[in-house]
């Protein structure tokens, strides 16, 4: 038995906050690229250790928020794609929306300080 939907043209900016989320994810790896070069942890090291390195917590710090973020993009993916069958303007704009707020939590949690990271709007 086939079961057929068919999509809105509104679809498409689904498929767009998905990709602009799936860029802010490749320019998150960039920056742990950089912070593995700063602060010399090198692969296949995951995170530092602070007996190790003296700048341990500033690299954990950046690879968290990255890693968190991957953590959280398959429940992103289905959440975004799916209801955005249903409600496709809703759906995009709520994707835009989480992935500027990943944006501020990376940024933050970047700064070295976990804390930061729940600071939304405030990029430190």
């Amino acid at each position: 038995m086939a079961v057929s939907i068919e999509l809105t043209k509104e679809y498409g900016y689904v498929v767009l906050a998905l990709v602009a989320y799936a860029f802010l994810n490749f320019w998150m790896s960039m920056q742990v690229g950089k912070a593995r070069r700063k602060y010399k942890v090198f692969y296949p090291t995951m995170y530092a250790i602070e007996s190790e390195n003296k700048d341990a917590k500033l690299f954990n710090c950046v690879q968290r928020g990255h890693q968190n973020s991957i953590e959280m993009m398959p429940l992103f993916f289905a959440t975004l794609l799916v209801g955005g069958l249903q409600h496709p303007v809703i759906a995009a704009a709520l994707g835009v929306f989480y992935a500027v707020a990943r944006f501020f939590y990376f940024k933050g949690y970047s700064t070295g300080n976990p804390e930061n990271r729940l600071k939304i709007g405030y990029v430190c």
